[in-house]
């Protein structure tokens, strides 16, 4: 039960490796996916984990090499959670950015297929934020979340040029 089939290091290295592919996967499939999950994205999900296990800890089904793969997956978890904190680059590598997909009631199709978002999608946003016609719409966003926010025409939206004028630069 607590021996290991495969030496601790090799369940460190793949655990690392497995986790870097699909936290580059999750990445590329794009910021839907992550913020709207349906069922067949949390069964996929699901698979993936089941999938990925064995290339984590090999031939061992220890409890030690579980435990040490999952106490890898955490650690990675939170250096990666400090260092996006850390570094803005990082941070957009790792989370995207912003999408515009409304600019004063036109929508802008490239950004919209670029990122997987169909006319349905946004128009049940739409609705969701009490807009009923998209000519209703200042702007409408595709936020790093996967959420839609939605600015009505003629709402007052503060810009801010410098948010770090009076404080740390992020």
């Amino acid at each position: 039960m607590l021996t290991l089939a495969v030496p601790a290091w090799e369940v460190v290295v793949r655990t690392v490796v497995v986790y870097l592919v699909i936290l580059a996967g999750l990445r590329l499939a794009g910021k839907r996916e992550i913020g709207q999950m349906t069922v067949f994205d949390l069964v996929v999900v699901l698979l993936i984990s089941n999938a990925v296990q064995n290339a984590m800890v090999g031939q061992d089904s220890s409890l030690l090499g579980g435990v040490i793969a999952a106490a890898v997956l955490l650690l990675l978890d939170a250096s990666v959670a400090r260092l996006r904190l850390r570094s803005p680059r990082l941070r957009r590598v790792l989370e995207g950015s912003p999408t515009l997909l409304v600019l004063r009631g036109a929508v802008i199709a490239d950004h919209m297929r670029r990122e997987g978002v169909d006319q349905e999608e946004l128009e049940a946003a739409l609705r969701e934020n009490g807009v009923a016609d998209l000519s209703d719409v200042e702007m409408a966003v595709l936020e790093i979340d996967g959420a839609i926010s939605v600015v009505r025409a003629g709402d007052h939206v503060r810009r801010i040029k410098r948010p770090w004028k009076y404080g740390r630069r992020p």
